[in-house]
């Protein structure tokens, strides 16, 4: 067989090609549909569309195993007096030549092949199947790389493995957009790999810089590597800054008006000065985290750098014993992922009146609290609305700003309820797509976002958060309850079997009130 049953394989292939850019022209022997020839091509379009990601994935799985099946095979070939680096180097040049890939990206190709084929065999196995995409195997190779064996098994079970003990909620791997999943396999490295984030932020911190490139056409890229609650503040703030600057006078677009806001701020007097600190307009000195108003310091990354006042609302979602200093757990940074605890504590701590606490209840991980100054009030609902979606709910959009609509799935006019169950809060242009063409929400739950169904009737799930239960400290059990002044272990003290779990709900909250004001 050999050559001449590659050959005869690759053959049937262009054939098959062939026929099905026949059925793209409506030129087949038979018509999708004979009733509606126009409607039944659309449809049929979309069939292909589905059959060919499914086999670009089992080409991507079929060149990756035959990468490093070529790169073994020229190893043993050229013998033990050739240096293994120099082989290395000689495989990557020859498949770069055979892809045309340049020598970076030939070697990226080969290494995330070395790692589908040695270590992760759940997602060369998803990719074979034609489950997920290589763009979303090169997202699960690249966030395992600094895991060990176990560290990798598990990330991949919890996305790949429906069977896993704690597996991904919502929409599948597969139907997330790569950039959106690897938003979620970050989160979920950064809540599970072994070693404190704390240790690694520092160590980050001490890498901020700025870079410049340069770009064609007269144009150059600024860039800033940052501390997360820096950036994530700074392109909000940027964003409301561009969103008041619009009008009916004004023809710059959002992305212009960020662009030239950015700039203003950069080359004028715009430019924070040294008497700016976060949270307010005037204070003067520098910041250092861990260090609170009293000049005390605490835990955390040592950052000595000036914070530019941020005005643009963000939720910071904090598991309550992280805030008390209890547990060294991630807490969640709206829009970007996990942060290190003492950042949390630090925008909670420093009173910037742009970040929104949101506590979470430590035995179930759900939401206990959206902020003293929005708790029980009309605002809450729309936080909770952001707190269930994180985003807009429609699939592969990761627009996260706070003016996403809430909008009615069964209309009010309908006998659509004002609730959590009836809202979702999709972007003005989804919003906007939603009420002048087919797409429609589906139903959603007050854990759930709601999905959508397209105009040709296919439904699609949207992404759903990977709440976790906080980890409980030292000396603390999960079955434990907490009251003012101590906790009452079970038996110990006499509880009443008919305490509600709203009613211990509330003990809660206020024993956690008097450990924020203490």
């Amino acid at each position: 067989m050999g050559k001449a049953a590659v050959v005869r394989a690759f053959e049937e292939v262009r054939a098959a090609l062939a026929v099905l850019n026949a059925e793209v022209d409506g030129a087949g022997a038979v018509p999708f549909s004979a009733a509606d020839p126009l409607a039944g091509l659309a449809d049929g379009c979309l069939d292909i569309l589905a059959g060919s990601r499914e086999v670009e994935a089992g080409i991507a799985a079929l060149k990756a195993r035959a990468a490093v099946k070529y790169a073994a095979t020229a190893c043993a070939v050229a013998g033990p007096d050739v240096p293994v680096q120099a082989q290395e180097m000689a495989a990557a040049a020859e498949i770069g030549c055979v892809l045309a890939l340049g020598p970076r990206a030939a070697g990226s190709f080969l290494a995330t092949s070395h790692a589908l084929t040695a270590t992760l065999p759940r997602t060369l196995e998803a990719l074979q199947a034609g489950v997920i995409s290589w763009q979303h195997a090169v997202v699960m190779a690249d966030e395992t790389a600094s895991l060990d064996a176990a560290g990798a098994a598990a990330l991949e079970a919890h996305f790949l493995d429906p069977d896993a003990p704690d597996p991904a909620r919502g929409c599948p791997v597969g139907g997330l957009p790569a950039h959106r999943f690897k938003a979620k396999a970050r989160t979920w490295r950064e809540r599970h790999q072994a070693g404190s984030i704390e240790q690694r932020h520092a160590k980050a911190v001490a890498d901020r810089r700025v870079e410049f490139r340069p770009d064609q056409d007269g144009m150059a890229w600024l860039s800033a590597y940052l501390p997360a609650d820096q950036a994530q503040a700074g392109w909000n703030r940027l964003t409301a800054t561009a969103r008041a600057l619009q009008g009916p006078d004004e023809c710059r677009t959002m992305t212009q008006l960020r662009a030239d806001t950015f700039a203003n701020a950069i080359l004028t007097n715009g430019t924070p000065n040294h008497s700016d600190t976060r949270g307010s307009d005037s204070t003067s000195g520098s910041f250092t985290e861990g260090t609170g108003a009293n000049g005390s310091s605490g835990d955390g990354a040592v950052r000595d750098r000036v914070q530019a006042p941020i005005r643009a609302q963000v939720l910071v979602t904090v598991p309550v014993f992280s805030l008390l200093g209890l547990t060294d757990e991630a807490a969640m940074l709206d829009g970007y992922g996990p942060i290190p605890p003492s950042m949390a504590r630090e925008l909670v701590a420093s009173g910037a009146g742009s970040f929104y606490r949101v506590l979470v209840d430590p035995r179930d991980g759900a939401p206990l609290e959206i902020g003293r100054t929005s708790y029980r009030v009309a605002g809450a609902m729309r936080s909770w609305l952001r707190m269930r979606d994180g985003k807009c709910p429609f699939p592969g959009c990761s627009n996260n700003s706070l003016d996403n609509d809430a909008d009615h799935i069964l209309a009010w006019a309908k006998g659509g309820t004002t609730g959590i169950s009836n809202l979702g809060q999709p972007c003005p242009k989804h919003h906007k797509l939603r009420h002048t063409t087919g797409w429609k929400p589906t139903p959603a739950t007050k854990n759930e976002p709601p999905g959508w169904t397209s105009p040709t009737g296919r439904h699609y799930q949207s992404e759903h958060q990977d709440w976790e239960p906080p980890r409980w400290p030292s000396g603390f059990l999960q079955g434990e309850r907490y009251l003012p002044g101590g906790r009452i272990m079970p038996g110990e003290e006499l509880v009443p079997e008919e305490l509600s779990l709203a009613k211990e709900r509330s003990l809660l909250e206020e024993a956690l009130l008097q450990h924020l004001v203490s």
